[in-house]
């Protein structure tokens, strides 16, 4: 099943406006909305944790530097 079928739950995040800047600033350099980038980092999280269900993520994966 492909992400786009899976459905979404809304949450409310509160952050810390650093931190909000920073994710914020990383999302711009990827070209991905601020929601998309919580979503992006959250998921990579889990994948490395072997939680998910899914092979864990190569340590220099997409988006890493």
């Amino acid at each position: 099943m492909e992400d786009r079928e899976i459905p979404k739950k809304q949450i409310p995040l509160r952050l810390n406006l650093r931190l909000w800047e920073d994710l914020n600033a990383w999302a711009a350099d990827e070209f991905r909305s601020l929601n998309g980038q919580i979503e992006y980092l959250l998921t990579e999280c889990v994948k490395k944790r072997g939680r998910g269900g899914g092979d864990p993520a190569p340590p220099d994966g997409p988006g890493e530097a």
